[in-house]
């Protein structure tokens, strides 16, 4: 078997010493290595169910996407960068505007063309390099991009919150508590345990309907759909390229650290291309975006086991999840309080990213070119600011985008123009 299709067996493949890692071209035993892609399943699950039962997506056809998608990103590349393809936040609010406003057909283009925009940017990533990435957005833009996409969905949290009040809080405290109180694997589950007390708490109370589930079949294909040329909504995804870039840039660059393998950096323009080829899919059949997840690299962590065979082994189990309708409808039965307490946590967690951009990179904020681009992207975010140019619809995220992008690029000129030569120690 070619080099890239197999694995060197970590030691005996049944322990790793404290001080060693696991690499991405090792495994350990099939039965371990089966329980740890089972465990990146788990990881992975309570945030990519949300995003189809937040969109109205159907949920088998998500994890369906997103378990072929990470069998596709293994392979291109070359089986030596690990990673789970999960939903992706960042397209909640342009698929939920395309949904409202022109059906789910108009939203999986809008999908569609997000991946092959991608794909070309990792294309050109490939033969050129990050560089030209750093410059155009530089922390205070990403930063800037990252929160207002979370914050910019802040009025959908509090609709679903207030649909029902008890169980929102009770699912909020219970993420909180979790968070707080556990440790490990189980820390990182908050969302999920809380999403599973919700939902008990409301079957108790009688308030769950499970006759969809009840007539759902055990076994069966997911729901394909196919897009809708509508080149409408397209603006409104646009900045997510933006945002999926700085999301693999930031992945790869995080596994080479945790390796210590520089090398692994090689591989960023692939991740582009892959990421960018499994979202263009998963808008062909019916899916959620796909996106590297921070959650795994969290249990690749935790465990220093980095083997890309578990991987495998958590693409597989997620199609097979998406082969029982039952399953899916489910899924689809979390109710709206739920939700909301979730999304309360969630979102605001999405634009706390964004900060912690800020904070990492050391952003001077006391720089006019720095206060002004993120100010006005916040705002124009939050507020949702909608502008229409013939069919063309321009949201809040796209503005805000712009006005980041353009707005920094603008005063550092005229900075410079005026003879100001000074520059950060870490340039924001």
């Amino acid at each position: 078997m070619s080099q890239h299709w197999s694995w060197r067996l970590h030691g005996d493949g049944r322990t790793v010493s404290p001080d060693a890692i696991v690499t991405p071209t090792e495994r350990l035993t099939w039965p371990r290595t089966i329980g740890f892609g089972a465990q990146h399943v788990v990881a992975m699950f309570g945030a990519t169910f949300l995003v189809p039962v937040l969109t109205g997506f159907p949920p088998t056809t998500t994890l369906f996407f997103s378990g072929v998608g990470t069998l596709l990103f293994l392979a291109i590349n070359r089986n030596r960068l690990p990673s789970y393809l999960g939903s992706s936040f960042a397209f909640i609010a342009p698929i939920q505007a395309s949904m409202t406003d022109h059906g789910m057909g108009a939203a999986l283009f809008g999908i569609l063309v997000t991946g092959v925009l991608l794909a070309l940017v990792g294309a050109v990533v490939t033969a050129t390099g990050t560089r030209w990435i750093d410059a155009l957005m530089p922390p205070v833009v990403t930063g800037a991009i990252v929160a207002l996409i979370g914050f910019n969905l802040g009025g959908a949290a509090t609709t679903n919150y207030s649909a029902a009040p008890w169980i929102a809080t009770l699912t909020l405290v219970t993420i909180c508590v979790v968070a707080a109180a556990l440790r490990g694997m189980a820390a990182r589950l908050s969302i999920l345990i809380g999403v599973a007390v919700g939902y008990l708490a409301t079957a108790i109370a009688g308030d769950l309907d499970f006759s969809l589930v009840e007539s759902a079949d055990w076994v069966g294909l997911p729901d394909f759909s196919h897009p809708t040329v509508t080149w409408s909504v397209v603006p409104m995804f646009l900045p997510v390229v933006l945002v999926l870039v700085a999301e693999n840039v930031g992945h790869v660059r995080s596994v080479a650290h945790l390796v210590g393998d520089e090398s692994i950096n090689d591989r960023t323009g692939t991740a582009l291309v892959a990421d960018g080829v499994a979202t263009g899919l998963a808008g062909l059949g019916g899916g959620s975006a796909t996106t590297t997840y921070g959650e795994n690299i969290g249990v690749m962590t935790a465990t220093r086991v980095f083997s890309t065979a578990a991987y495998w082994v958590a693409g597989l189990v997620a199609i097979l999840l998406s082969l029982s309708p039952k399953f899916g409808a489910l899924l689809n039965t979390v109710p709206a309080g739920v939700l909301g307490g979730v999304t309360v946590a969630l979102y605001g967690l999405i634009g706390l990213i964004g900060v912690k951009i800020w904070v990492d990179h050391g952003v001077d904020f006391s720089r006019p070119r720095n206060q002004f681009p993120a100010a006005a992207a916040l705002i124009i975010g939050i507020g949702d600011l909608t502008l229409n140019a013939g069919e063309m619809t321009f949201t809040g995220i796209t503005l805000g985008t712009l006005a980041a992008i353009v707005l920094y690029h603008a005063m550092a000129w005229l900075e410079r123009l005026r003879g100001d030569q000074t520059e950060p120690a870490v340039e924001g």
